[in-house]
C-alpha cells in the first residue's frame, strides 16, 4: 500500500506546524512593512521598534528613532487636549484610531491615519504600544484644497452654480446667496427653471438650443432677486466632463451687473441728451428769430384804436399762443442744455405769492387752495424765471392729478438740517434750507410710474395735454440750484413733492421792475439794425420808427460795419444779431468799438449761451436781449441806454 510505503512521523507534525506558521508570519510581517508604518513603544511612549517604511517617512535612521520618545515626531500641530485623550484611550486598555499630522527631521509635514493598540500584561495594564500608519498626506492636501476652493467660491461676488444633466441644482454658493437673496436650502434639488427662470420653460428651451451644442453660452439676461429687485446678470454657462469624457454636470457662473448696466443706460442718455441739446440749441434760435416779429407785430397791432373787438380777440389769441411757444423752446432748452439764467440772492416768498394769485384765478373752482409760507423766510440764491417754473409746474401737475376736485397745498418754510436729520437722509447736508412742498389729494402714482416721472418725454396725460418734460425740467432746475428734490406717493392718496433749496445769510434784496421805464420819444436819435432774418429787422424799424427814432438796416455783419461806418457820427445804437454769417455780433461790436468807442450797442439772440455773453462783453456790448422779446422790453433797454 502507498501510505505504508511513505510512512508520517507524527512527532514531525508540530514541527511542520510550527515551520509553517513561521513562514505565515514572516509573510504577513513582509506585507505589513511594505504596507504600513509601524512603531512600537514601550508604557512611556519610549520606542523600541521601527520599520523601514517609518524611517522612509520620517527621514530619521532607525538608530535616531530607538531609545528616542514619540514626541521626536510631533508637529505640535494637534491641541494639548488632542494627544491627552489619545494617551487616555490607549492608557485605559483600548485601541485609539485618527488622523495626525507629523513632522520630518527635515521640519516638512506629513499626514498619517493611524491605529495605536495596547498590550496588556495578565493585570491588564499597558506594557507596550504597536502604533500602525498609513500615509494619507496627498489625500490631506486634495482636501485642503478643496477647502481652498470650496472657500473661495463662498468668497468671490460671483454666483457659482452647479446643476446636473436635468438642470436641478446640485451647488450653490454664498455669492449666490447674495445676489439672489435664496439660501442654500432653498434651491438645492430644484430645477433652474423655477429658481432662476420664474418657471419659464421656454427659455430653458431657448437656452439649451445655444447652449448643448457648444457645450458653453454667455449671455446677458434679465433676472429678479427674491425681493423683487430686478437683476442684470450676465451669465456663462460650461459643460464639464468626467475623466471618461463623459457628459458630468452643468457650471453656470453669474456676475450681477446692474449698477454698470443702470450707469451704462445713464451714459446713453447723458449722450443723447447732449444731442437733443445741440438740436435744441439750432431749433430754438430758428424759433425765436421766427417769434420775434410775430410778438413784436401784435404789440404794434393792439395800439391800433381802429381795431374791433373780434381783431382784439384774434391778436390776443396769437400773442398767447407765440409766448406759449416761446414758453415751450424755453422749456425744452432748460431740460436739454440747462439753460443759465440770471442767478441772483432772491426771496422766493415773492415768487410764490404772485403764483399763487394766478393759481386763484386759473384753477377750478373744485380745487380748493391752501398756503403756509413763513413770514420771515430766509434769502436764496436763484433764477426767479427759473423758480416760478418750478412752482407753475408742480402745481399745474397737481391740478391736473384732481380731475374731480381735491386740495392743493402750498408750503414754503425755514428748515434747519442737524447732524440727526443728516444721518438718517445723507444726501441733504447740515446746514440752512429753505423747504417748499406742494402737496396734492389727487390720485397719486404707483411705485413704477414714480420711478419713471423724471425720465425725459414719460407722461401719464393723455396725447397732446402733456409734453413729458415738466419734470424733468423741474429737476434739472432743482439740481442746478444745489437743491435735492424728493416724492412721495401712492395710488388714491395723493402726492407731494418736497425740495430743500439751500438758503444764504443775506437781507432781502430790493424789488426792481423787469421792464424799467419805457420811452415813446426816440427824438430822432439814429439806431442801426443788423440782422440776418430780414422780419426781425423790419418789425424792429417799425417798433423803433413809431417810438420816434430814425433807423438804418443791415443784412448781415460786414454790411452794418460798412453802414456804420458811413454813418458813425450819427448812428446813437447799434442793434445787432449776435450770430451771423460772414462776420457775427462778436466781431462787429469789437470793430465798432474800435471806430466809436461811445456808441452804444444791444446784441440779441434767439439763444444766448454764457460763453456768447462773455465774448459780446469782452467785444463791448452794453446790453442783450433774447428772442423773443417785446417791443416794450426793446424800447425800455434803448432808453435806458441812451438816457
Amino acid at each position: 500500500m502507498a501510505n505504508d510505503q511513505n510512512p508520517v512521523d507524527a512527532r514531525d507534525l508540530p514541527k511542520r506546524s510550527l515551520k509553517a506558521t513561521s513562514k505565515e508570519l514572516a509573510d504577513l510581517k513582509f506585507a505589513l512593512d511594505e504596507a504600513a508604518i509601524i512603531a512600537i513603544t514601550d508604557q512611556r511612549g519610549i520606542i523600541t521598534f521601527v520599520n523601514d517604511k517609518f524611517c522612509e517617512i520620517s527621514r530619521y535612521s532607525r538608530e535616531e528613532l530607538i531609545g528616542q520618545d514619540h514626541r521626536i515626531i510631533n508637529s505640535g500641530y494637534h491641541s494639548k487636549d488632542f494627544i491627552r485623550n489619545i494617551w487616555v484611550t490607549i492608557a485605559n486598555g483600548r485601541t485609539w484610531h485618527g488622523e495626525l499630522r507629523n513632522r520630518t527631521k527635515d521640519g516638512d509635514h506629513y499626514w498619517v491615519d493611524t491605529t495605536i493598540v495596547p498590550f496588556l500584561d495578565d493585570g491588564g495594564k499597558p506594557y507596550r504600544y504597536i502604533a500602525i500608519r498609513f500615509d494619507v498626506t496627498e489625500r490631506k492636501l486634495a482636501e485642503h484644497r478643496i477647502r481652498q476652493q470650496a472657500e473661495l467660491l463662498d468668497k468671490t461676488r460671483d454666483a457659482v452654480i452647479v446643476c446636473d444633466l436635468n438642470y436641478d441644482i446640485l451647488f450653490w454658493n454664498r455669492g449666490a446667496e447674495k445676489i439672489y437673496g435664496l439660501s442654500v436650502e432653498e434651491v438645492l434639488g430644484r430645477s433652474i427653471v423655477d429658481v432662476l427662470l420664474a418657471g419659464n420653460v421656454q427659455e430653458l428651451e431657448t437656452i439649451r438650443a445655444e447652449f448643448e451644442p457648444l457645450e458653453k453660452l454667455n449671455h446677458v439676461a434679465k433676472r429678479k432677486a427674491k425681493d423683487g429687485r430686478q437683476l442684470t446678470i450676465d451669465a456663462r454657462w460650461t459643460l464639464v466632463r468626467n475623466e471618461l469624457g463623459q457628459p458630468d454636470y452643468i457650471l453656470i457662473t453669474q456676475t450681477d451687473i446692474s449698477q454698470q448696466k443702470q450707469a451704462e443706460d445713464h451714459l446713453l442718455r447723458v449722450q443723447r441728451m447732449e444731442s437733443i441739446g445741440t438740436l435744441a440749441g439750432g431749433i430754438a434760435h430758428d424759433l425765436n428769430n421766427t417769434l420775434s416779429p410775430v410778438l413784436m407785430g401784435v404789440e404794434m397791432l393792439e395800439g391800433n384804436e381802429t381795431l374791433t373787438d373780434e381783431d382784439r380777440k384774434w391778436l390776443t389769441l396769437i400773442r398767447d399762443n407765440s409766448e406759449r411757444a416761446a414758453d415751450l423752446v424755453k422749456q425744452v432748452l432748460t431740460f436739454a442744455r440747462g439753460s443759465e439764467g440770471s442767478v441772483v440772492p432772491m426771496q422766493l416768498r415773492h415768487v410764490a405769492k404772485e403764483l399763487l394769485q394766478v393759481l386763484r384765478e386759473t384753477l377750478p373752482k373744485s380745487i380748493l387752495l391752501k398756503q403756509q409760507i413763513e413770514p420771515d423766510l430766509w434769502i436764496m440764491k436763484a433764477d426767479p424765471t427759473q423758480m416760478h417754473q418750478v412752482l407753475m409746474n408742480l402745481s399745474l401737475n397737481a391740478s391736473d392729478a384732481m380731475p374731480d376736485g381735491g386740495t392743493l397745498s402750498i408750503s414754503l418754510t425755514n428748515e434747519m438740517v442737524d447732524d440727526g436729520y443728516h444721518r438718517m437722509n445723507s444726501e441733504i447736508a447740515p446746514g440752512r434750507y429753505i423747504l417748499v412742498e406742494v402737496e396734492d389729494t389727487g390720485h397719486g402714482m404707483s411705485n413704477e410710474t414714480i420711478e419713471r416721472i423724471f425720465d425725459p418725454f414719460f407722461t401719464t396725460k393723455e396725447i397732446g395735454k402733456g409734453t413729458g418734460l415738466g419734470l424733468s425740467t423741474v429737476l434739472n432746475i432743482v439740481e442746478g440750484h444745489g437743491g435735492i428734490l424728493s416724492v412721495e406717493s401712492s395710488v388714491g392718496r395723493g402726492t407731494k413733492f418736497s425740495i430743500f433749496f439751500p438758503a444764504i445769510a443775506l437781507q432781502e434784496p430790493s424789488t426792481v421792475s423787469d421792464e424799467g421805464q419805457t420811452s415813446s420819444d426816440g427824438d430822432g436819435r439814429l439806431i442801426l439794425i443788423v440782422d440776418d432774418e430780414a422780419d426781425v429787422r423790419e418789425i424792429i424799424r417799425a417798433a423803433l420808427e413809431k417810438a420816434g427814432y430814425r433807423t438804418l438796416e443791415a443784412p448781415d455783419g460786414a454790411d452794418g460795419l460798412g453802414t456804420f461806418a458811413d454813418h458813425k457820427d450819427e448812428i446813437a445804437a447799434v442793434i445787432t444779431d449776435a450770430s451771423m454769417p460772414l462776420l457775427d455780433g462778436v466781431v462787429l461790436s469789437r470793430a465798432i468799438r474800435r471806430i466809436a468807442p461811445e456808441t452804444k450797442i444791444i446784441a440779441m439772440s434767439g439763444l444766448l449761451s454764457s460763453t456768447q455773453i462773455s465774448q459780446l462783453e469782452a467785444a463791448g456790448v452794453d446790453a442783450f436781449l433774447t428772442k423773443p422779446f417785446t417791443a416794450k422790453k426793446l424800447l425800455a433797454d434803448l432808453t435806458a441806454l441812451l438816457s
